[in-house]
């Protein structure tokens, strides 16, 4: 069978798309449309849109399906942008003709595990409703999936790796948007000194959180370096070059809190880490302009018998709280990078101390 016949009806909502509804086997809609599961080819470069399968969650909803009373309300949400031919019937409805010559030419945009969940059930010949969303090309389809699940209980850190394949969006989302494109090059240049290092839907074996290296970028592109960078003709590129070059510094100065660890056995590639080292990033790039990792290890060094990444206790003046006593808070985060700060500070005010006494002669 090459084409597929339905009646459907259609929903008055936006003049750019058109909304359909309608009734279908299950097993057909796997004839309709494929899950276009997330990933990166060769040279970095995202394809598909789905999170990953969630296993449990699929055999949870397999487990139900097999009981006679089991219902399915809410629909499987599919996205075509050719292949779909739609005709009107005079009452209301219309006709809606899915050709499948060259395959399944949509893709499911919502309800991926209980598709996967139904496919597991061949025996059943089980109907489930399906809202169709014909796009005009891939972009806008990119966009509706964000936009459709940015509101249901999908992995933030999914929608923000798709944002930067995607114009138009909200004000809200545009500023992640850059954010998540700086992330997304410095996870997958071959220049940056994070490669391969961030954690994402496409990189799972990542050490560093996306959205924690997102938040770094936001909070230098909402009062920082980036800020300023992000103004001039290549500002995305010297935002890039920043934080790899300070990041690199960061490794060489700290390479055993670095090097083969993770959040649990080093606050430094911990979320609080991280966000907190961004903040001497900015004190450094604006005390002394600096760009390149010998600038930031120049910078960084006088930090290192004062800090306690892995071992020992951090003293926070009256306080002192054992290595891993700091934690992804804004309390903790804001305490520890006032700490660094502090550091640098008094070290800047002795360095100038010393150059301006009068040395006593021999």
């Amino acid at each position: 069978m090459s084409t597929l016949k339905y009646t459907a009806i259609r929903a008055q909502q936006s003049d750019k798309h058109q909304v359909l509804s309608f009734a279908a086997r299950a097993s057909d809609v796997f004839k309709l449309a494929k899950i276009d599961r997330i990933s990166r080819d060769e040279r970095g470069g995202l394809k598909g849109f789905q999170r990953p399968q969630i296993s449990n969650h699929i055999h949870e909803i397999r487990d139900y399906l097999k009981s006679d009373d089991a219902v399915l309300p809410n629909p499987i949400v599919l996205a075509f942008t050719n292949s779909v031919t739609v005709t009107e019937r005079g009452d209301g409805t219309v006709s809606l003709d899915i050709d499948l010559t060259a395959g399944p030419p949509g893709l499911v945009v919502d309800g991926q595990q209980r598709l996967t969940a139904l496919g597991g059930l061949p025996e059943r010949e089980f109907q489930v409703f399906v809202s169709a969303l014909l796009c005009r090309d891939e972009e806008e389809l990119r966009k509706q999936f964000i936009l459709i699940n940015n509101t249901r209980p999908l992995p933030k850190s999914l929608i923000y790796e798709l944002l930067p394949t995607v114009e138009g969006l909200p004000e809200r989302m545009s500023s992640r948007s850059l954010a998540a494109k700086l992330t997304e090059t410095l996870n997958y240049d071959e220049t940056s000194s994070l490669r391969g290092q961030i954690k994402q839907h496409t990189n799972p074996d990542g050490i560093l959180s996306d959205t924690v290296v997102q938040k770094l970028i936001m909070n230098s592109l909402a009062d920082g370096a980036c800020r300023e960078l992000i103004r001039e003709p290549d500002g995305k590129e010297k935002c890039f070059s920043l934080v790899s070059e300070f990041y690199k510094a960061v490794q060489d100065v700290y390479e055993d809190a670095w090097v083969g660890r993770t959040p649990k056995t080093s606050r430094l590639v911990h979320g609080a880490g991280i966000i907190s080292m961004g903040y001497v990033m900015e004190f450094l790039f604006a005390r002394d302009k600096s760009m390149t990792a010998d600038e930031f290890k120049h910078g960084i060094s006088p930090l290192e018998k004062h800090t306690a990444w892995t071992r020992g206790n951090w003293h926070f003046g009256d306080e002192v709280r054992p290595w891993n006593g700091i934690q992804n808070l804004h309390r903790d985060i804001q305490m520890l990078a006032s700490f660094l700060t502090r550091v640098l500070k008094r070290t800047e005010r002795k360095n100038v101390v010393s150059l301006t006494t009068p040395q006593k002669s021999a």
